[in-house]
């Protein structure tokens, strides 16, 4: 299913030292937001590099992910100046609207929610990102806006 685009993928990134990392988000956006863990087989297999270091990789850094998620990934910022200007509101606000919880995906499929520790907006906290856009500022008015541009 995948295996044209990982060899595309491979090709770009094979020898290359520090390729591993942009070669994974390459393959979450190939796969639907996560790393399907054949596909990832196949990369490491590709790149000359130990499944068990892919996987590592996988499993340590937040932007990957080994199990399915939504098309668009909501982080919500938890740092500390986020989270003394209401980060836990905006959560709670987002659960609320989405009717899921914190690492849970929408039965559409159209998102999921997590949690991140810093996104280094600090100046405009409480911040969130969906997929790569950074959204700071947020109060409830704002979020629903936010939410209905991504629906």
């Amino acid at each position: 299913m995948w295996e044209e685009g990982i060899r595309e993928i491979v090709e770009r990134y094979r020898g290359l030292h520090g390729g591993l990392i942009p070669a994974m988000h390459e393959l979450q956006r190939l796969c639907g937001n996560y790393l399907p863990e054949e596909a990832l087989r196949e990369l490491a297999e590709g790149l000359q590099v130990p499944f068990n270091q892919a996987y590592g990789v996988a499993t340590f850094y937040t932007m990957f992910s080994v199990t399915p998620r939504g098309q668009n990934i909501i982080r919500v910022c938890e740092s500390p100046p986020c989270h003394l200007m209401g980060a836990q509101s905006i959560i709670e606000i987002l659960e609320d609207e989405l009717g899921v919880g914190v690492g849970e995906t929408t039965p559409d499929g159209r998102f999921t929610l997590e949690l991140t520790s810093c996104i280094g907006v600090c100046g405009v906290a409480p911040a969130m990102m969906i997929n790569e856009e950074v959204y700071g500022n947020l109060t409830p008015d704002r979020i629903l806006k936010i939410l209905n541009k991504h629906r």
